[in-house]
């Protein structure tokens, strides 16, 4: 079965004025929808059809066409569950624990996954990972890679992820990459993450 592009769980213009209503259109109704077509054409005819996203990221990465649009079809998924409306503030229980214990406390997390996606040169994405026994990273991906690909240097399995390809925050912020980075702390699901730490640690 194709896949296909996922509804958003919420309105375009609900994650304002942090993430603007155009951008976010753009962004779900033309370059989420461009890899998920072309995801799908890329694994037509092949062994990879009727595999799960995560079993063809796992082995798909030879193939640029599979890389880039399997990553690109992937990471948004994720990108917008972990944002909502109702989000911001901190995490709490399991997941906040396990950040005190990886980084020394909530704002040194916060610090390390901003420098992570402000410095990742060019278009990819800053990533919170959890590896077996809960212990978490801060990594960052380029392109539409991600941690669940071998060989990106970035392990474990991401329950957090932020875009910083431009067409994700150009439209309002242009090349304020640091000031999107921080609006995007607005509108986290800390409650979507706990649950992906939950179920992956």
């Amino acid at each position: 079965m194709a896949f296909e592009l996922p509804k958003l769980p919420y309105d375009y213009n609900a994650l304002e004025p942090h993430i603007d209503a155009r951008t976010m259109e753009i962004h779900h109704s033309k370059h989420h929808a461009g890899y998920t077509n072309n995801l799908n054409n890329a694994i037509s005819g092949t062994d990879l059809e009727g595999k799960s996203i995560e079993e063809i990221l796992k082995v798909g990465v030879d193939n640029t066409a599979v890389r880039n649009n399997g990553g690109g079809y992937y990471n948004h998924c994720l990108f917008w569950e972990v944002m909502s409306p109702n989000g911001g503030g901190q995490p709490s229980g399991e997941l906040a624990e396990a950040i005190n214990s990886s980084f020394g406390s909530f704002d040194s997390f916060k610090d390390a996954f901003s420098k992570s996606a402000a410095t990742r040169f060019g278009s990819g994405w800053a990533w919170l990972c959890v590896h077996s026994g809960g212990k978490l990273e801060i990594c960052s991906s380029a392109n539409q890679d991600n941690p669940l690909m071998p060989g990106i240097g970035c392990g474990g399995f991401p329950i957090l992820g932020l875009d910083v390809w431009e067409h994700a925050y150009y439209l309002n912020y242009q090349n304020r990459r640091p000031d999107y980075i921080n609006s995007f702390f607005n509108v986290i699901n800390w409650g979507e993450v706990s649950k992906r730490f939950a179920a992956n640690k």
